[in-house]
């Protein structure tokens, strides 16, 4: 199973258009998801490029176009993952003249788990 179709499987609800011009999507990865084999045994919790990829993908589902990752302007992780949490994405896209900026915010049970800014372009 690649991260993406982890991520998909993962996938609950989104996106969701706000009045703000966001979009949410929320993930919850099963306790028996091959994303947590080895990472940690005995406490798992959700790689941060995981959280990366879920902000690309996020873009792809509300562009409906595949993306491509250009840069990782920023990358903090505040809280670990854990198996069952729901994640909930808040993603705002702005479109540049050659790429798409996507800040995503990461929340679990309302708290922040983490943030990330990727530079994206259009795949052809």
């Amino acid at each position: 199973m690649t991260m993406r179709d982890c991520i998909a499987a993962a996938r609950i609800s989104g996106p969701t258009p706000t009045a703000d011009g966001t979009s949410l999507l929320e993930f919850c990865f099963r306790p028996d998801d091959p994303t947590f084999a080895g990472h940690f045994p005995t406490r798992p919790v959700l790689p941060g490029v995981f959280q990366l990829e879920m902000a690309r993908l996020a873009a792809e589902a509300v562009l409906h176009c595949p993306l491509v990752l250009r840069e990782i302007t920023k990358a903090k992780f505040l809280r670990p993952i854990i198996p069952a949490e729901t994640v909930r994405v808040q993603l705002k896209l702005v479109e540049k003249p050659d790429t798409i900026q996507a800040r995503a915010s990461f929340t679990v049970t309302g708290r922040p788990a983490g943030e990330a800014i990727l530079e994206l372009a259009r795949h052809s």
